[in-house]
């Protein structure tokens, strides 16, 4: 039988080294291709998941800064234009900044709350509310 600090050391040579810069949380980068004259979003659904907002939402909200028609087409996107990713990522951080992020402490943990006319940022962790754009 193996004595604790063997068992230890295996278990640290096992473990897997994450790379990363270490911050709780990244802003995801979009992944797609090119089909003819569109553009095909492969990780939408991953990215909407990793925010925690709806994909009815960010596609919205996309879709209008984009000035782009867009379609679910199962597991993915469908833009009507052409648009690399260099153009589609600073929109993803435009987003997580003005829809995900606290204004007070910058952490992602919040949700989009409805109250009459005006949508409101709530942080779960540190409790501020922060009105948003109202209109996407």
């Amino acid at each position: 039988m193996e004595s604790y600090e063997e068992l230890l050391n295996r278990a640290y040579k096992d473990v897997k080294v994450v790379e990363g810069t270490g911050e709780r949380f990244e802003i995801p980068k979009i992944e797609g291709m090119f089909v003819g004259k569109k553009t095909a979003l492969t990780n939408f659904f991953q990215i909407t998941s990793n925010l925690r907002r709806s994909k009815e939402h960010f596609l919205k909200f996309l879709t209008k800064e984009l000035a782009a028609k867009a379609t679910i087409d199962g597991e993915r996107v469908i833009l009507n234009m052409k648009v690399p990713s260099k153009k589609i990522n600073p929109k993803i951080e435009q987003y997580v900044e003005e829809f995900v992020l606290c204004k007070e402490c910058k952490k992602p943990d919040t949700e989009l709350i409805k109250e009459g006319k005006f949508t409101i940022i709530h942080c779960l962790a540190c409790g501020a509310k922060h009105p948003v754009r109202s209109k996407i």
